[in-house]
């Protein structure tokens, strides 16, 4: 059994590029089942590897717009609260028609610490319903049920104060790939997860990879030099890595983003910048890099998939589409399998350094003089 944790922005908003990550692992190497699903989701509505239906009485906080340090934040990022006593918090989820992903297998729901003992879990499925005692006396704890469902709706009576995280359908074998998407998040907020969070989550679902997708939302700073981003994304990858020491990592850099010069639409000039920070980072931390600018065409290529048809990006020349996110998943994958084959080949030849002159010459050069104009009010 292999798990992935991707952590990304609204470029994976909605299980976009991961869900086509999953299956190629689970086409490759087995595995049945979504992985770790958040309790409520800004983008469920628009997910389709699994139906995700919640009620809107739920208290939600997220590491990227709460300034609090102190709330109780789960490996995602994310925490949720059933404290409408009035009304009964709730959450559906459905089986999709993906490959690997026609089940919910044994699901399993994470929560941690309160002083409430009264806590319940109504199981509904069909006609029949189960009630599930709740037990927050650690940090992290998880109520396992030992079944399959096509639907599962999950009612939470007198539950309020203990904080929820998210349930997970999984099988014994194979790979699983959780989204811990969250909007507008830059990376950063890593740092606010606390080390005994990450640590009991980490025993709980024992992760062998972390990837790390960022970018988009650090362009928009009004400056080409981001050695401040370097320093604090470095700190955040020893968090990680002093938490989870035996989980591999691996940054995967910007994709391609267009922004409108003059009347002409061109690769926006801090990419290249940016580009080069995160492989400056991942190279000083010691973790994997993929140049996914690189992989995807390099410059004007988000200019190209965007006035193509079919196109492959939405006509904010910075978010990617189903297919234009599936094309990014297979390279993702590609990169990570051609590393692996290499590993397998057992060569004991001592191999040099990248060359990083050479990875910079593929990158388009800055334009420190132009001013970038937003096409959105909110690059996510």
């Amino acid at each position: 059994k292999v798990r992935i944790a991707y952590f990304g922005d609204s470029m994976t908003d909605g299980d976009m590029i991961v869900q086509d990550v999953r299956t190629n692992f689970q086409d490759r190497f087995g595995g049945e089942g979504i992985g770790f699903v958040n309790i409520t989701s800004e983008s469920s509505a628009s997910r389709s590897s699994v139906k995700h239906e919640h009620s809107k009485n739920w208290t939600s906080k997220s590491f990227v717009n709460t300034k609090v340090t102190q709330a109780p934040f789960g490996i995602s990022g994310n925490v949720f609260f059933a404290n409408d006593t009035n009304a009964t918090e709730w959450v559906k989820f459905e089986s999709s028609k993906y490959k690997h992903l026609n089940d919910l297998p044994n699901p399993t729901l994470y929560y941690g610490k309160s002083k409430n003992q009264k806590g319940k879990v109504a199981l509904i499925s069909g006609k029949d319903t189960l009630f599930k005692k709740l037990s927050p006396s650690r940090l992290i704890n998880k109520l396992q049920i030992t079944n399959s469902y096509k639907k599962l709706k999950m009612n939470f009576v007198d539950a309020d104060s203990i904080p929820f995280y998210g349930v997970s359908f999984e099988n014994e074998n194979g790979v699983y790939v959780d989204n811990f998407s969250n909007r507008g998040n830059s990376g950063l907020p890593l740092i606010n997860l606390k080390e005994n969070v990450l640590n009991q989550f980490n025993q709980h679902l024992n992760y062998d990879l972390i990837v790390l997708q960022y970018g988009t939302n650090v362009l928009n700073y009004g400056s080409l030099n981001f050695s401040w981003y370097e320093k604090k994304m470095k700190r955040v990858i020893e968090h990680l890595k002093q938490t989870m020491p035996n989980t591999a990592i691996v940054v995967i850099s910007i994709a391609d983003k267009s922004t409108k010069y003059d009347t002409t639409m061109q690769t926006d000039s801090a990419v290249a910048p940016l580009v080069y920070s995160q492989l400056k980072y991942a190279k000083e931390a010691e973790v994997g890099f993929v140049n996914l600018f690189e992989l995807m065409g390099g410059a004007g290529t988000m200019i190209k998939w965007t006035e193509e048809e079919p196109a492959k990006s939405n006509k904010d020349y910075t978010h990617l589409n189903f297919r234009g996110a599936k094309i990014v998943s297979d390279l993702i994958f590609k990169k990570i399998i051609s590393g692996y084959n290499q590993f397998k080949s057992q060569k004991k030849t001592i191999k040099k350094e990248p060359n990083t002159n050479k990875i910079l010459d593929t990158l388009p050069k800055p334009k420190p003089k132009q001013q970038p104009i937003n096409l959105t009010n909110n690059a996510n």
